[in-house]
């Protein structure tokens, strides 16, 4: 019995190193000198309130699925339409964008406008403060 729990102890001690080491980054580099470990760390602000309808159709999540949208992970600076594995409408990827803050500022506003034959159900976001605070949000993921 006093075997079992020790093996258990180990086993959960084993678990824990193993998942610790996997928190951590690959070395310095090759000039690295005595092997100097960083940890790994990413943050990403969670979405702002104002996110909450584009949440109801798009991940924000680094390597997240598509829902309805599109993730929208990484997506500032990219040219539209260019998120693998979902299907984009031929007026997207027309649409030659780049998503710079203007042009998503534009887009919230008013999608059908910047890109007539979108498929993107909002009607757009009237409000100019939220608009902005969703676009700081989408700068942030990188």
């Amino acid at each position: 019995m006093k075997e079992a729990s020790v093996i258990r102890t180990q086993s959960c001690l084993a678990t824990t190193m193993i998942g610790a080491a996997t928190l951590l980054a690959v070395t310095a580099g090759p000039g690295a000198k005595g092997g100097v470990v960083a940890m790994a760390t990413v943050q990403v602000a969670p979405p702002r309130p104002a996110f909450a309808t584009c949440k109801a159709c798009h991940s924000v999540t680094r390597g997240g699925t598509n829902g309805v949208g599109p993730n929208l992970f990484g997506i500032f600076g990219a040219p539209a339409a260019a998120k693998p594995g979902y299907a984009y409408s031929p007026a997207m990827k027309g649409s030659k964008i780049r998503w710079e803050r203007a042009k998503l500022d534009a887009y919230l506003a008013d999608p059908r406008a910047v890109v007539p034959g979108t498929r993107m159900t909002v009607p757009g976001i009237p409000d100019p403060a939220k608009r902005n605070e969703i676009i700081g949000f989408l700068e942030k993921l990188k």
